[in-house]
């Protein structure tokens, strides 16, 4: 089983900018889908954005369209999540997932490993 390694997260300002990692291998992933989700204190997870290991294809949640970028370096393996203009309510532990079904980018079901989560806080 490949688990992701996150890496970046921290405390920040709202306004702010902030660009977490998510390294994975053992797996092929040409056929595969990679994504970020949060969770919030007494929340569920939700889906942030994911992208497609081959063509790069992206998908965003509405609450962070135009602020938050998701790219993968093929080379390495690794997949980033660039965070600008950071909110508290953007606040959680932020999970990197791989291993998704592309057709199905936003349900976190159809992810086979996930990382342990990075926490990522942002005060007002």
């Amino acid at each position: 089983q490949v688990r992701p390694v996150e890496s970046g997260g921290g405390l920040v300002q709202a306004g702010d900018s902030l660009r977490v990692s998510c390294t994975a291998s053992g797996r092929t992933f040409s056929t595969y889908a990679m994504a970020w989700f949060r969770q919030a204190p007494g929340r569920e997870r939700d889906f942030v954005a994911a992208i497609t290991w081959f063509a790069g294809r992206t998908h965003y949640a509405d609450s962070v369209k135009g602020r938050f970028t998701i790219t993968r370096n093929t080379a390495d393996n690794t997949v980033y999540l660039q965070m600008n203009s950071l909110q508290p309510e953007d606040t959680g532990l932020y999970y990197c997932a791989s291993g998704g079904n592309v057709h199905a980018m936003m349900d976190a079901s159809e992810y086979d490993d996930w990382g342990q989560g990075t926490q990522v806080t942002v005060s007002s």
